[in-house]
């Protein structure tokens, strides 16, 4: 009987859009049969500038028991799924500065051959989501990893119309993730887990 697949849902959120992503890719991965661990990135705004926001302050406040990610968490991973807001077009810096520190891992090869995907919330439509999406992508590549998005494998996808990743438009964090937006972080991480399992019985049997 194959191992069991190891996915790790490692997020940046701060009024807690993209938290509530990350739970869907967690729900849909332990149903998809894998084990699963959740963690958020460090924080690195000052406590003035949580404190400035209610909806910030509030979710810092919320999550205190999600473990905080280290790099460990990649490496125990076949599969990786990362979560982020855009920020201006990009990936949050938080989330970037975590990725930074993975150079230890890149330079064993401990993150080549894996499968990476990746979701994420904008402000405003067009703010931002594909280009965000595709930065992680290009972390990826230099990894070595095997990047799995949904693409438009399933009707609802002509809905959610993103086949690079799932994503939402919360409105300055005033909407949280509707059904759609969530139903296709759960098509990505079921993806994830379904390619990640190829993959890891192929490599055992190579």
């Amino acid at each position: 009987m194959a191992a069991q697949i190891k996915v790790a849902v490692i997020y940046y959120s701060a009024t807690g859009i993209t938290y509530q992503m990350a739970q869907a890719a967690c729900e849909a991965a332990g149903e998809a049969g894998a084990d699963v661990r959740l963690r958020k990135v460090r924080e690195l705004a000052p406590d003035e500038a949580i404190r400035s926001n209610s909806g910030w302050q509030a979710h810092h406040l919320e999550t205190q028991e999600v473990p905080q990610a280290q790099i460990d968490d990649i490496a125990w991973a076949d599969v990786v799924i990362f979560g982020s807001p855009t920020r201006y077009g990009m990936v949050a810096a938080q989330l970037k500065q975590f990725i930074d520190t993975t150079g230890p891992l890149w330079a064993q090869g401990s993150l080549s051959n894996k499968v990476y995907s990746a979701f994420t919330s904008t402000a405003t439509s067009h703010g931002g989501q594909e280009t965000t999406l595709t930065s992680l992508f290009t972390i990826f590549y230099h990894w070595g990893g095997l990047v799995v998005t949904p693409a438009y494998s399933d009707p609802s996808q002509f809905v959610a119309g993103n086949p690079y990743g799932a994503s939402h438009t919360s409105n300055n964090g005033e909407i949280a993730p509707d059904s759609i937006a969530l139903g296709a972080v759960g098509l990505t991480a079921r993806r994830a887990v379904e390619i990640g399992t190829y993959l890891k019985k192929g490599m055992a049997a190579a």
